[in-house]
């Protein structure tokens, strides 16, 4: 087959909101999380890898 499937991270919040920088909120916001334990798939391309590097202490990237 010549399709191709493409790359899937699936992140998880798993420390509170409660305390950080307003930017890093409105960025755990835009990776489609809400509260605490939820869990969002997203496509592996630069803009999102460069997300969940600025909030690494808030996720769990599987």
């Amino acid at each position: 087959m010549t399709v191709q499937s493409k790359k899937v991270i699936k992140i998880t919040l798993v420390k509170s909101l409660i305390g950080t920088k307003h930017n890093h909120r409105l960025i755990v916001k835009g990776l489609g999380l809400r509260k605490l334990n939820s869990i969002s798939e997203l496509e592996n391309t630069e803009s999102i890898r460069g997300m969940i590097k600025k909030v690494n202490y808030l996720l769990k990237c599987e």
